[in-house]
């Protein structure tokens, strides 16, 4: 497992090309473009269909590591769920947007945006929003709210999103997700649900004709991974997996 895998519960780290334009659907590019990539990672046996026009492949999810593709009308995704290293998930989506161009005919000028997003979840059985605050901490301009009389925290998904480049077309997004809900704070009866930690690296707008999608990639990875090491891990993933380790 990476070393991120060390900081949580579970790390992903996903790729999304999403088009202006519609992706082909039809039977024989889609099958097309899975099999030239269960030829480069055999173990990528399970194809099926969602609904929506959504077509999936991906590995068996032997303990809780796998790969995964798919296809929608606009999207292109692909995951690696507990990667051994980040150059190895980063490596499959390379080998994605290498074949979208053709085998699935997608060109650089269609690209509405294209991310990298490492997730990272960690198994807590409580207040999501609590120890998220607890955490984390709230905007000093709300502190006193936490105060109020019954004043148990619904819920707390704190996010914010910033420009990379001067003309913010490259954008970074961090932000989490809390599983509980009203019902389990009325009760007291918490499921040992995870709470996600998602930090996304977005580049917007077609790409150049000196550019292309694998190229590219390798940028918003390198500025994703840069990220997370000097600012999330510090900041956001110790302070969080310390808080839970001491309830």
């Amino acid at each position: 497992m990476s070393v991120y895998g060390e900081l949580s519960d579970d790390f992903y780290l996903n790729m999304n090309l999403s088009t202006e334009m519609e992706v082909p659907q039809g039977r024989e590019s889609v099958l097309h473009y899975f099999e030239q990539v269960r030829r480069r990672y055999p173990k990528m046996q399970n194809f099926y269909s969602r609904e929506k026009g959504e077509y999936v492949l991906e590995e068996e999810k032997e303990a809780n590591a796998y790969r995964w593709t798919s296809v929608e009308a606009k999207r292109v995704n692909s995951g690696v769920v507990n990667p051994e290293s980040y150059e190895s998930a980063v490596d499959q989506h390379r080998t994605v947007l290498e074949l979208v161009p053709y085998d699935l005919s997608i060109s650089p000028l269609d690209c509405e945006s294209l991310s990298v997003m490492a997730g990272f979840d960690f198994a807590y059985r409580g207040n999501h929003n609590e120890i998220l605050a607890e955490a984390i901490g709230v905007p000093p301009g709300l502190e006193r709210f936490l105060q109020v009389p019954f004043g148990k925290l619904l819920s707390n998904e704190p996010a914010i999103q910033f420009a990379l480049d001067e003309e913010c077309k490259t954008q970074c997004r961090v932000s989490f997700e809390s599983r509980t809900n009203a019902f389990q704070v009325k009760t007291g009866e918490f499921g040992e649900d995870q709470i996600s930690v998602y930090l996304t690296v977005r580049r917007y707008d077609s790409l150049n004709a000196d550019e292309t999608f694998a190229k590219e990639f390798e940028r918003l990875a390198a500025l994703c991974h840069d990220l997370v090491d000097e600012y999330l891990v510090s900041s956001v993933l110790q302070p969080l997996q310390e808080a839970i380790s001491l309830r």
